[in-house]
């Protein structure tokens, strides 16, 4: 029987991973893979999260979408007409994503840099999955987990992307991998991806969403004020900048 490992991964991204055009006001691609260890997700993270949702729209419905929060966006539409509920809910949940035992790790591909540098170079996408799941392979490795099978989940983006997805997620999982002179077996472990839809309503989907962005900020403007970094900062296991 397959072992399984303590540990699950919920990746999510921030930023369009196109090479074609830039946004000016956030030209670049993250990806924030979230290791966690699954007494904890179960013992306390989901009912944190839960316990937040209830307390502040009477369902547990409610997904936690960092672009929803920020542009205040239904069901989040109190953010911009009630300061005193907007400042309590945005407390709430910076101490509970504080309080989250969760281990994060981060890639953040430049693109114009990239397109710069390289006359025919990766799909962002991929370049920053391979620096995460090298990272997280380090971690799964330290924390006894070799030869476990370790699911790593993914929201669903469409039939076409998922599963260009999948197939650049098994290609690296199943060789040794690397860039450049570098090269890492992944056979240490056994790689499963799962694509979920967002309705599945999942709490760790929801912490990498919503460290996503708040890293890219941080990568780009590494001086200017950034109070959801700042509560991500202690679990921050890796951050990898390219180019």
């Amino acid at each position: 029987m397959v072992e399984f490992s303590d540990y699950i991964v919920f990746a999510d991204e921030s930023g369009d991973h196109g090479l074609e055009a830039f946004s000016a006001s956030f030209p670049v691609f993250v990806l924030a893979f979230t290791l966690v260890n699954k007494a904890a997700y179960v013992g306390s993270i989901v009912p944190s999260l839960q316990q937040l949702k209830l307390d502040f729209f009477g369902h547990d419905q409610v997904v936690l979408h960092e672009r929803d929060i920020r542009r205040q966006q239904h069901p989040f539409g109190f953010l911009r007409t009630d300061a005193t509920l907007r400042d309590r809910f945005l407390e709430r949940l910076n101490e509970t994503v504080a309080a989250a035992e969760f281990e994060l790790v981060c890639s953040v591909i430049h693109k114009e840099r990239l397109k710069a540098r390289y006359a025919t170079p990766w799909n962002p996408y991929e370049i920053a999955l391979l620096f995460c799941m090298e990272r997280v392979r380090e971690r799964l490795l330290a924390l006894g987990q070799r030869g476990r099978k370790v699911h790593v989940i993914f929201e669903s983006r469409g039939k076409a992307e998922d599963a260009s997805l999948v197939s650049a997620f098994r290609r690296l999982a199943t060789t040794h991998s690397g860039w450049g002179f570098k090269k890492v077996d992944f056979s240490v472990c056994e790689w499963e991806p799962l694509i979920v839809p967002k309705s599945v309503n999942s709490s760790g989907l929801q912490l990498a969403d919503l460290a996503a962005r708040p890293v890219g900020l941080h990568s780009m403007r590494p001086s200017q004020s950034n109070r959801a970094f700042d509560v991500l900062r202690p679990k921050l296991k890796a951050l990898k900048a390219f180019p």
